[in-house]
């Protein structure tokens, strides 16, 4: 039996979705934390459950000659690849991607998708930080710890000047209630936003006073899970203005985007991702499920395709994407609703593109029932989490489609995370058993407005873009 605390000789074999690495010991297997495939390493038990036991090395006796000085401790969050030679990072993800097709989603790719690389420093558009007894930091692995969110090096520079002074400002008012602060920068950083989120009995408006401005566009606080924040000053969002180019078009668009909303996470890779996804849609109508703030559909309308319905559940992003919306000119038709409602609505089909970009937890079963029984010939699937995607594929292809290309994006260097892309052809009718229906699981961005009420043409049945 082996127990918590024990020693172990372990020569790592390869890497495991979510940051550590497999070796096994005495046929069972072992989950090592800051090691890499090809090491001996001695590591020490964390603990045991349901025949996986999960270390963390203590000592590197035959090291790779892939490990480098880490930026910090591998349990800070986004480092745990950080002891990882930056080029042996990505063929790694390569491993893991390639892995899951194969396990989860009995797909054999033809070859490993080659990850486009990111600057590992000063990468992040968007960060949530924990607020503990005057500090904030991101978390250590499995812990309420923090960690200095400098010593990361996810952040700019600039980003960090104004976390430090908001900590500062926030030790001094005693019992400020804050317990995490959302940032959001431009990509250029010339612009900086951030969303206080408080207890459920703090009043936000005593923190106006306390909140310095210097460096930020606005900021903005409500209670955790309330839908209407207050200001307190400024105006809380930040613009860009990106570039996407496919080999026909070449186009800028104009994003806005408040504090708290969902958007990609890294200023070096959103623009090639934006103009990825535009390469891969053919000219005609398009629907874009979870949205966003509307990366996508935009892209779209500004390399002449559409028109495009955009769908997006969460309050926050579809009020920016509404705001964005208004920079296509009409080619943009915005739809606040849970994408399980639209596709279970949704009429006139068989035709044009379909974009889906869902949650870390994929697409909900009456989501992917609802979207393959369209029976659209294009499906473009954008995902943060390459194993919900490989689950999601098999289901794709058992529904008639068939998988033309997989690309990847190292938007969360020194994570063992990677952005994947898949492009599906449709061949057929779906089969009946993935026909609309199914279950009710519902993404983490799909959800009715606070009145309960279903955003977009209300009491009207979704209509395919003509």
């Amino acid at each position: 039996m082996m127990d918590p605390g024990a020693r172990l000789t372990l020569r790592i074999e390869k890497p495991a979705a979510g940051g550590r690495m497999i070796a096994r010991h005495d046929g069972l297997v072992v989950l090592v934390a800051a090691a890499i495939p090809g090491e001996l390493v001695e590591a020490r038990v964390e603990r045991v459950q349901r025949g996986v036991a999960w270390a963390v090395t203590v000592g590197v006796i035959e090291p790779s000659p892939d490990r480098v000085e880490p930026p910090c401790a591998w349990s800070c969050g986004g480092t745990a690849y950080g002891h990882i030679a930056y080029p042996r990072q990505l063929a790694l993800k390569q491993e893991v991607i390639v892995d899951a097709f194969r396990r989860l989603g009995r797909i054999e790719l033809p070859a490993p998708p080659v990850v486009a690389p990111s600057t590992p420093d000063g990468y992040r558009l968007r960060a949530r930080l924990h607020v503990r007894e005057g500090r904030m930091g991101f978390f250590h692995e499995g812990t309420h710890d923090l960690c200095d969110p400098a010593s990361t090096r996810q952040l700019a520079p600039a980003a960090l000047d104004v976390v430090a002074r908001l900590g500062r400002a926030l030790a001094a008012q005693r019992d400020a209630g804050v317990s995490e602060i959302e940032l959001a920068e431009n990509v250029p950083g010339t612009e900086r936003a951030v969303h206080l989120v408080l207890g459920p009995d703090v009043d936000p408006s005593r923190l106006g006073s306390i909140v310095p401005c210097d460096g930020l566009t606005g900021v903005s606080a409500a209670p955790g899970g309330a839908r209407r924040p207050l200001v307190l000053a400024g105006v809380p969002q930040v613009t860009d203005r990106l570039t996407v180019e496919t080999s026909e078009a070449r186009a800028v668009i104009r994003l806005s985007r408040q504090a708290q909303a969902l958007f990609q996470g890294n200023r070096y890779l959103v623009e090639p991702l934006a103009s990825l996804v535009a390469a891969l849609v053919p000219p005609g109508p398009v629907v874009d499920l979870y949205a966003g703030v509307g990366l996508f559909s935009l892209a779209l309308a500004a390399v002449g395709r559409g028109p495009i319905v955009a769908v997006e559940g969460d309050a926050t992003a579809a009020a920016d994407l509404r705001r964005n919306a208004g920079e296509a000119r009409g080619a943009v038709l915005v739809r606040h609703e849970p994408v399980e409602q639209f596709v279970r609505e949704v009429s006139g089909v068989g035709r044009g593109s379909l974009i889906v970009d869902p949650p870390r937890t994929g697409l909900s079963r009456a989501a992917l029932a609802g979207a393959v029984a369209l029976r659209i010939p294009r499906l473009v699937y954008v995902s943060c989490d390459v194993a919900t995607m490989a689950r999601d594929a098999r289901a794709i292809l058992d529904a008639g489609y068939g998988l033309e290309r997989v690309d990847a994006f190292d938007m969360f260097p020194n994570t063992a995370h990677v952005e994947c892309v898949a492009a599906f052809t449709s061949s057929g009718t779906p089969p009946r058993s993935l026909r609309r229906g199914g279950g009710t699981r519902r993404s983490g961005r799909s959800s009715p407005d606070a009145t309960g009420r279903r955003a977009g043409s209300a009491g009207q049945a979704a209509r395919w873009p003509r």
